[in-house]
């Protein structure tokens, strides 16, 4: 009892003990924790005052394209409602502060907007502008901040003067236009449907005319008198025609009648009706004319976008007409054109791509087609830049059901990649399939390497039909050898993997001959470069001893000059004119004696100094012509 007393007691302090120590772990860990979460805290709220400090906005970013966005709202509310509380002063005074608290909320949001554009970047040659300060003094010395400035002058104050029921007194809100511009633009820019948002962006600018017009036209009837006549608006006393909702519908329709000219308009009958009748008519020929040209460029697009995406199917059905083509093969072209128009098969990437950058085209390319182009198994293991080069050559091909991509005997030009679609390989009777290619085989690419000792001579060795719609990518000859002449690593690279594939199809002749003339070639290409050398060699010794005599010669004769000036002057002036002549005639004998000189020193070199002058050649000459250019020019020196 006693020992398993003590055994108890013991196991109980070893389990406080170890209580003990976790608690200390946790407690710690705790603390750790809350002190990383400390530090974490105060990191955070250094960069946060490190990024309002430095904050800057990139137009070219996509915060910058939401801020755009956002600014949408608060604009288009201004150019609405200043209006519509103006005219309708039954709307202004109903929902009164709704329209103050939007109206303040635009204004806030116009403030935000200065708050970023002084913080947004500009171009300056090319490069983004950061600096706070240049970016200040950039926007405050702007028409643009002006502009800005003026948009949020407090008018509001003339409340008091006018009422709170005209909110015309807010019309500078309507300066910010230029800001909507932008945005739409941006976003024609970005969007995906282009034309569809030129459509829609003129709709909501005619809504916006004749919503103006409409207020306009509810407030000269204000003017005249409701229910006056049949032109102006009915008597709001009337209880059909006393609602807000009525009254604003009805002078909508009113407008839309105007501008559209259709319906029938009751006639004005006062000189004021006659004159807002005459400015309709006018804006209506406008805006009937914008959307008839707007619709036009619309359709046109669309029409050149399909011209380039597609070839013309016109211009194809004309020529089979003059031709009177066989009704089967037209039947055959016309199910090609309407299989490439249904299921949106472009044929023409490279031209529609043309307008781009050429390394924009070859991202595009590469993100498109490198990896279809990357399966083909000569082209694994080759360099990026190579593939990047070839993906720009590929070109897009469509064949129709029971079509021959290539037949046997064919003198290949070009290889071929399944994009989509199944071809059979069948025999010359074209009954009998030996196998079914799929989305990403290849074949061909053999035929385009002209690789020596091919069995086959580059002709193609089965036939191969499509079963379906199929969409290949075709690589020619020309274009994969305009590409590897710059890359002549990669060109041996894939003769070597071309060879290899034909010696494990067994269609590679091997013949030690052939190796053997080209080894002995290439000796005797080796010896001819060293004889050619050697002779090169004992040229350039040769040029470079005449060089060395040249100089040493017209050295002295340098010398010989500078001795005949100084003699000259030393002389007295009586005597100049037989110092002259005396000199002259040194000059002449000292001429000669160099003639002789060089005479006694060419019969000591004797027949190879012959030889080594005549093949000396142009260098020679252009040497004797400096000499003799020099001591041509000494004699008038000497004369005098």
């Amino acid at each position: 009892m006693d020992k398993t007393g003590d055994v108890s007691i013991r196991s109980n302090q070893w389990q406080r003990l170890l209580r003990w120590h976790r608690g200390q772990k946790v407690n710690e860990e705790g603390e750790d924790g809350v002190k990383d979460e400390g530090k974490r805290n105060i990191n955070l709220d250094q960069k946060l005052k490190v990024k309002w400090t430095e904050w800057l906005v990139d137009p070219a970013e996509q915060f910058y394209y939401i801020w755009l966005q956002v600014m949408i709202f608060p604009i288009v509310y201004n150019s609405v409602i200043i209006i519509l509380r103006t005219c309708f002063t039954t709307i202004a005074l109903s929902y009164l502060p709704v329209w103050l608290t939007l109206d303040y909320l635009a204004d806030l949001m116009y403030i935000v907007d200065m708050i970023i554009t002084v913080h947004t970047g500009y171009l300056d040659q090319g490069i983004l502008i950061k600096d706070l300060t240049q970016l200040k003094k950039h926007y405050l010395h702007s028409k643009r901040f002006l502009r800005d400035l003026a948009s949020l002058l407090p008018t509001d104050f003339l409340y008091f003067s006018f009422g709170i029921q005209t909110p015309l007194v807010r019309i500078n809100r309507l300066l910010r236009m230029p800001r909507l511009n932008e945005a739409l633009d941006r976003m024609e820019t970005r969007t995906s449907y282009p034309n569809t948002f030129r459509i829609s962006k003129l709709m909501i600018y005619i809504f916006v005319l004749i919503h103006w017009n409409a207020c306009l036209y509810f407030a000269l009837s204000s003017y005249i008198g409701f229910g006056s006549d049949r032109w102006v608006y009915p008597n709001i006393t009337n209880p059909e025609f006393a609602s807000m909702r009525r009254q604003y519908f009805y002078c909508f329709w009113f407008s839309a009648q105007i501008f559209t000219t259709v319906g029938d308009t009751p006639l004005p009958k006062r000189e004021e009706e006659y004159l807002f009748m005459i400015a309709d008519l006018l804006i209506a020929v406008l805006v009937f004319a914008s959307i008839v040209g707007n619709v036009g460029n619309v359709i046109t697009s669309l029409r050149d976008r399909d011209n380039v995406f597609f070839p013309n199917h016109e211009l194809v059905k004309a020529y089979l007409r003059s031709h009177h083509i066989s009704k089967e093969l037209r039947q055959r072209i016309d199910n090609w054109y309407q299989h490439l128009h249904i299921n949106k098969k472009i044929m023409r990437e490279n031209e529609i791509l043309q307008q781009l950058p050429v390394h924009l085209r070859t991202e595009i390319a590469v993100s498109v087609h490198l990896p279809t182009l990357s399966k083909v198994t000569i082209f694994q293991s080759c360099e990026k830049s190579l593939l990047e080069e070839l993906v720009l050559k590929l070109t897009p091909q469509v064949f129709s059901p029971g079509e021959y991509v290539c037949r046997k005997g064919d003198v290949g030009h070009e290889m071929y990649i399944i994009k989509e679609g199944k071809l059979a390989v069948v025999a010359d009777d074209g009954v009998t399939e030996f196998a079914v290619l799929s989305e990403g085989n290849f074949f061909g690419e053999i035929s385009i390497l002209n690789i020596k000792g091919n069995k086959s001579g580059n002709r193609r060795t089965a036939n191969i039909r499509s079963i379906g719609h199929s969409d290949l990518f075709s690589l020619s000859k020309e274009d994969l050898t305009d590409v590897l002449s710059e890359f002549p690593a990669a060109k041996r690279h894939l003769e070597e993997k071309g060879r290899q594939i034909l010696t494990k199809m067994g269609m590679l002749e091997e013949s030690e001959e052939g190796e053997e003339s080209e080894a002995e070639k290439v000796e005797t290409k080796i010896k001819r470069l060293e004889s050619n050398l050697e002779i090169l060699q004992t040229k350039l010794a040769r040029l470079m001893v005449e060089l060395e005599s040249s100089n040493r010669k017209m050295q002295a004769r340098v010398e010989q000059l500078e001795r005949e000036v100084a003699a000259l002057e030393s002389l007295p002036e009586d005597g100049e004119e037989g110092e002259r002549a005396q000199g002259r005639g040194e000059g002449v004998g000292g001429e000669v004696g160099w003639e002789r000189e060089e005479a006694e020193g060419e019969e000591e070199e004797g027949p190879d100094a012959k030889v080594k002058k005549q093949g000396q050649g142009e260098d020679g000459n252009e040497v004797a012509k400096e000499g003799d250019g020099e001591s041509t020019k000494s004699r008038p020196f000497n004369d005098a």
